[in-house]
């Protein structure tokens, strides 16, 4: 895979996601928590929803704090990801 371009945040952001397991969701807090970030839950959906790599760099499994499914900027929008979610037979 070539280099990852984004803003250093977006870039932290996007490894951590690599490394969310199939199947496996996290939310957009556990996110934040996960880079050391805790109070950018908002900007680590931005950084999700201007990942250009997707599915690669899995934002899919990122969803919402209330359990509903945010956003998905990949080609085929949220329903994409819902069928990628089922996919991976993610409990959501």
């Amino acid at each position: 895979m070539k280099p990852l371009l984004g803003t250093k945040f977006q870039l932290k952001v996007w490894n951590y996601l690599k490394a969310i397991p199939k199947g496996k969701v996290k939310t957009y807090k556990q996110v934040a928590i996960g880079i050391k970030s805790p109070k950018s839950a908002r900007a680590v959906a931005n950084a999700c929803a201007k990942n250009p790599y997707a599915p690669k760099i899995p934002c899919h499994r990122v969803i919402r704090s209330d359990g509903g499914l945010g956003g998905y900027s990949g080609k085929g929008g949220i329903k994409q990801k819902l069928r990628l979610l089922r996919s991976e037979k993610a409990l959501i």
